[in-house]
Order: structure tokens, then sequence, then C-alpha cells
């Protein structure tokens, strides 16, 4: 089960989007939520001992405490145990450090993107942690009442370094009920014949160590369009799905992902909660 899920928080709406989703999943998981505040405070702010920083360093702190127990005091968080905490950073892959050392499971990020997934996604703070995290990172973009999503699309080249991260989106997606759905977009301007990618995708399933990679294979779903992005966006509506999961590369994060030729509508028409896993 998942026992911890990680809320980065900022005190936006953004950051009550995520809380509510994550306490969704923690009533569904029994697990308990910790929230994290990531100050930013300068080096000066911290270390001197003395003069205007040590008051303003505290100002901060307690203003994340009122602003906590505002953000905390929610109906939806009865029951769950919610361990709210303080951290200051230099840089954001501290969010990383943080939830390694604390095993958290899943960490779910409010996303301030107002443009498409695209915005989301590139010169973000949620890219930053996107780009960096171990841990699988669920991006919110609108509000959730009841997020208990029942089909999902895992995307992917079905190359050896998307192993890794398939295999954890299908434990992730075993565990919270998903149905999921593989999807591989066939490119106009890298085309491959259907038997091509049928036998990569064997591969990397036998690789994967499916019980039963032929079953599989089947209901593996292959859409052609002009650029990865437009066909996963068209494919998720097709589809009806509820989430899509994707492997990320790390330090490039997803903006070489949503980058390129694309036309804005269609990016900006997906509300779909995100889901990535780094390879």
């Amino acid at each position: 089960m998942m026992k911890k899920i990680l809320v980065p928080v900022d005190f936006s709406k953004h950051s009550e989007h995520a809380l509510e989703v994550a306490a969704a999943i923690a009533k569904e998981q029994g697990s308990e939520i910790v929230a994290l505040h990531m100050m930013g405070l300068s080096d000066a702010v911290v270390t001197r001992n003395q003069s205007k920083e040590v008051f303003e360093a505290m100002y901060y702190m307690r203003l994340a405490e009122k602003q906590f127990a505002e953000l905390l005091d929610k109906d939806y968080l009865k029951d769950i145990k919610v361990t709210d905490t303080v951290h200051n950073y230099t840089k954001f892959n501290e969010i990383n450090t943080v939830a390694k050392e604390m095993d958290i499971d899943l960490i779910v990020m409010g996303s301030h993107g107002t443009t498409g997934m695209k915005e989301v996604f590139v010169g973000s703070n949620t890219e930053k942690v996107v780009r960096t995290s171990e841990i699988p990172v669920l991006v919110i973009k609108h509000r959730s009442e009841n997020f208990a999503p029942k089909s999902g699309i895992f995307a992917c080249d079905f190359l050896e370094n998307s192993i890794g991260p398939y295999k954890r989106a299908k434990r992730i997606f075993d565990m919270l009920g998903i149905d999921m759905q593989l999807l591989y977009i066939n490119l106009a301007g890298d085309f491959r014949s259907t038997r091509e990618i049928e036998r990569r995708i064997l591969k990397f399933l036998t690789d994967a160590n499916d019980p039963n990679p032929l079953s599989t294979l089947n209901k593996v779903v292959q859409y052609n369009d002009y650029s990865v992005e437009a066909g996963i966006f068209a494919y998720s509506q097709v589809a009806n799905a509820d989430i899509i999961a994707l492997p990320t590369q790390g330090r490039q994060g997803l903006a070489h992902f949503f980058s390129g030729s694309i036309g804005e509508d269609v990016v900006n028409h997906s509300d779909l909660p995100v889901m990535t896993f780094k390879v």
C-alpha cells in the first residue's frame, strides 16, 4: 500500500487542489500526508544570528505556521494523519532529497500552468520537481473533489530505458485501481510498420517480465499523429482517459517532450492529471 504522500505547498489554490487529491488517495490507501513548504530564504537570512534578517526569518516561519493552520483545517483531511513541515532550500532538487529521507511513495503537486500542458512543464517549479524527482510525481491542474481515476494511459517509446517507469507506473495504477492502456505514437516523420512496432513492444514486455506478453501486446494501442504530444492528447480524448502517465528524462524534464510544432488548442484542452516517472 501507499504509506506516505508528499504535497509541496505554497498556500495557493493550486496547492489546495493537490492537497484535496492527495487526501482522496490517502483515504483509499490508508496513507499519511506530509505537507511541505519550501521557504527559499537566502543563506544570509538563515545563518546570521543578529540584525533584521533574524526577524525576517522568524516572520516567515510564523506566517507559514498560520497559513498551515488555515490550509489544513479542511473537512476532506478528517481522519487522515497530516504532518506539516517547513524547509529552507537553495535548489529545487532538495524536494527529492526530502522525499527520499521521508520514504515518500508519491508526490502530488498543483500546477500554476494556465495556457496548456507545455506551459505547465516549461520553466515552472513543477517542472523542476518533475525533472529531479526520483519519486513519481502527480501533477494536478484543476480541482478534483472526488479524485478516483478509473482509466489511464501510459505512453512511451517502448525502448529499454522506459521499462523502469512502466513497471513503477503499473504498480501505482494497480494500487489505485486504474486500468492501464499502453500507447505508442507512430509519428508521420518517423513512421514504423505495425510489424516493426510489435517486435519492439514484445521485446519490451518480455524484458519487463510481463507474465503474458503476447496477450498484453494485443492490447497496446498504436496511434498515428504528427507529434507525440498531439497523439497523446488526441488519444486520451478518444479513450476518455482520466489520467496520463509518462516517463521523463531526468534533467531534461518534460520540456523536450512537450516541444516542437503543436497546436496550442490541443494542449490547452487537456485538463487531465499527469503522472511522471523518472527514467
